[in-house]
């Protein structure tokens, strides 16, 4: 007797070659995912994490990994884009409203328009983003609200979702994951973070030390009793 086919499940992830959204994309092949990994050279001021992506897509044997093109340095307004000070040592413990300058003009927002874009070409109904509302620098498109309202836009923009054929659901596995429990969560995986880089500004291919994004990811190794295996200046 002929069988049928088991349907694929699908999944496009959006990639830096970060700690985070490598995790997610460990979480989102470990629920049975064919993924496609989308990653930006946008204009950020090293090219380390996009090597870094590469090699990640490759050790996951990812379906296909897509790097587009986009200069969001040309607009400007971030620390990450421009030659703008990357803060430094900066106390994590002491709460603020302020949104730091390394936060990147709406990328998040640009990204996952892209992702949806590709993942309706794919037929894929599922993207996964690496945000996270809790260990995380403040960024306003890294919150719930944002993500549950991009949601209903894209599945009032297109096709697959005005259609009703395949609307999109947009996965933030690590959003109210502390850094300690995401990469408890990856080191269950069997995860190897010295793949991932997170630095804001490093100095060749070590990380600084000393920006948000370093300081978030040693704390998050400190508090999980695991050696951060990434290579820092100090």
């Amino acid at each position: 007797m002929k069988q049928t086919p088991v349907s694929i499940k699908k999944g496009v992830v959006l990639l830096s070659g970060g700690l985070d959204s490598t995790t997610v994309l460990a979480i989102a092949q470990s629920q049975g995912y064919a993924c496609s990994c989308l990653s930006f050279r946008y204009g950020q001021r090293q090219s380390i994490e996009l090597e870094r992506a590469s090699h990640i897509a490759r050790t996951f044997s990812v379906e296909q990994h897509l790097t587009l093109k986009l200069d969001l340095g040309k607009i400007g307004g971030s620390a990450l884009t421009t030659p703008l000070s990357v803060p430094k040592d900066r106390d994590l413990n002491v709460e603020t409203d302020e949104i730091p300058v390394t936060y990147v003009p709406a990328r998040n927002m640009i990204f996952l328009a892209h992702a949806v874009a590709w993942a309706e070409v794919l037929g894929a109904a599922d993207i996964f983003i690496g945000v996270n509302a809790v260990d995380y620098s403040g960024y306003p498109d890294c919150r719930p609200e944002f993500l549950d309202a991009f949601t209903s836009m894209a599945n009032l923009g297109t096709r697959a979702g005005v259609t009703g054929t395949k609307g999109f659901t947009i996965h933030a596995p690590l959003l109210f994951l502390s850094k300690r429990e995401i990469i408890e969560k990856g080191v269950a995986l069997g995860l190897d973070y010295s793949l991932t880089h997170s630095c804001y500004d490093p100095k060749g291919e070590k990380a600084c030390g000393r920006c948000d994004s370093c300081l978030l990811r040693l704390r998050g190794f400190a508090e999980a009793g695991i050696k951060d295996p990434a290579p820092y200046v100090r």
